[in-house]
């Protein structure tokens, strides 16, 4: 089998970058390495120049808030990290606000939690918003929410995190900022002989245990979490990238070919969502739509509540439905954008009457294309 061409950044149009509070944050100081993260809005905004959608997510408001409210060194209780999350979040915010806007580019600040990503309602929720912020050009920066969680601040760990926000977005890839600069065959610090991977195809049990297991030097935060972090990048379609952060202008380095290691993901970002929404969620209910809703969703458009017919079965927003056609054939799944009640008040009406309808402001589709998954075409 004949391996697999190195990918090149420059071929990508939508980008997740995840920092690190120890890349971010002199911990010995307990300050902001502001050269650093000028020199990385830098490379955002060279990116962003060429039309290339990027997101950052980035740790570092405790490290930052534990300084501002003069706490010791060393661990902190449970209570004093959401203390130190909830003052450092402004001064994160704050310094990639003024270092992104130095480029002309506007930043957006999004906290979320895991359940974010996972539960569907919540997700589609998260997902609109960063959608939002993209088409208007800004640059959201998403944070773990560790004013509020209390099992995610003890991991300490951004990496899966960033993985599940990168295959929310349909990001194509996903680039692990760390101290490191890539993925060994042994951790390099014990082991003189350990050899570099540049590329992983595919992720076996062996390059798993190349990552330590739960009593390694490396299991906490370390490279463990990003080889699982790279398990869900490249099974939602995202390619996956580990590269050395510390240096200046580090993106700038891997596009130029630094040394790194590339994780490929066998799909595109939009296959894998499709095939996750027609194969692995249960459906709640159906809708039945008319011949024109037929032709426009077979030409890649969203469903729209003037080309429904019909609602059956009880579903929440979020959930899957089954699209059907008036002769009772299947068309395809998709998450709804309603619950069976509003959606029963909408239906056969255009979308600029949605407000006026459900008295409150809703989506203009029913299933947006992004979230629909055809069988027929």
């Amino acid at each position: 089998m004949t391996p697999a061409a190195t990918p090149v950044l420059e071929d990508f149009r939508r980008i997740v970058i995840k920092v690190g509070s120890a890349l971010l944050v002199d911990r010995a100081r307990g300050r902001l390495r502001h050269a650093w993260l000028a020199a990385l809005a830098e490379d955002i905004a060279e990116l962003h120049a060429r039309g290339v959608d990027v997101l950052v997510v980035s740790s570092g408001s405790i490290a930052l808030g534990r300084t501002v409210l003069g706490l010791a060194p060393g661990a902190l209780k449970l209570e004093e990290s959401q203390g130190a999350a909830s003052v450092g979040q402004i001064a994160l915010a704050r310094h990639w606000s003024e270092a992104l806007g130095h480029h002309g580019i506007v930043a957006g600040q999004i906290l979320v939690t895991p359940q974010d990503t996972e539960e569907r309602r919540r997700y589609l929720n998260a997902r609109a918003t960063v959608q939002k912020l993209l088409e208007l050009r800004a640059v959201p920066v998403v944070n773990e929410n560790d004013t509020v969680a209390t099992s995610e601040i003890r991991y300490g760990d951004n990496d899966r995190l960033a993985a599940r926000v990168a295959t929310m977005i349909g990001a194509d890839v996903l680039v692990l900022f760390s101290d490191i600069d890539g993925l060994y065959t042994a951790p390099p610090g014990s082991h003189p002989d350990a050899r570099h991977l540049p590329l992983v195809e595919r992720i076996t049990p062996e390059i798993e245990a190349m990552a330590g297991g739960p009593a390694s030097e490396l299991s906490r935060g370390g490279m463990r979490t990003k080889v699982e972090a790279a398990k869900i990048a490249v099974g939602g379609g995202t390619h996956m990238i580990i590269a050395d952060g510390r240096q200046k202008n580090p993106l700038r380095s891997v596009a130029e070919g630094g040394r790194c290691t590339w994780f490929l993901s066998g799909s595109t970002p939009s296959a894998a969502r499709k095939t996750w929404i027609a194969g692995s969620l249960e459906p709640r209910g159906s809708l039945i739509v008319d011949d024109g809703a037929v032709r426009a969703l077979q030409g890649g458009a969203s469903l729209l509540p003037v080309g429904v017919r019909g609602v059956e079965g009880s579903f929440a927003r979020g959930d899957a439905v089954l699209i059907r056609d008036l002769a009772g054939r299947t068309l395809g799944r998709g998450l709804v954008a309603y619950d069976s009640g509003e959606a029963a008040l909408i239906i056969g009406h255009p979308s600029a009457r949605i407000a006026e309808l459900l008295t409150h402001p809703g989506r203009s589709w029913m299933v947006h294309r992004d979230d629909l998954a055809l069988f027929v075409e």
